[in-house]
């Protein structure tokens, strides 16, 4: 099957517009789509910590920085290319991220 202009869709760059948000971290969707939504998660240096429990399965790649999370109470180091899987009630929380970590993050609603 060959692809037509009339069948390909151009979507952004992951990486436009990325720069790291002066405190916290920028949630933006991407798709929303049957229960599935992808989302780019921009951080600035540090972290909230807040502690999640969410009622969806998560799976996250880290796309540029280094992170370190907590889950379910053991601490793990990730640098870009490293990928979390999260299964619903999952509790995690992100601990520290360097200035301009980059996540795609997909979520699975039940």
């Amino acid at each position: 099957m060959t692809a037509t202009d009339s069948t390909l869709h151009r979507l952004d760059n992951l990486f436009a517009d990325a720069e790291a948000p002066e405190q916290g971290e920028r949630f933006e969707t991407w798709l929303g789509h049957r229960g599935l939504q992808v989302e780019r998660i921009i951080s600035s240096a540090g972290s909230d910590g807040a502690l999640y429990d969410q009622a969806w399965d998560e799976w996250v790649v880290l796309l540029r920085g280094e992170a370190e999370v907590e889950v379910e109470g053991r601490r793990r180091s990730l640098a870009a290319g490293d990928v979390l899987w999260l299964p619903a009630h999952t509790r995690h929380r992100v601990c520290s991220t360097s200035a301009g970590a980059l996540w795609l993050a997909v979520h699975h609603k039940h």
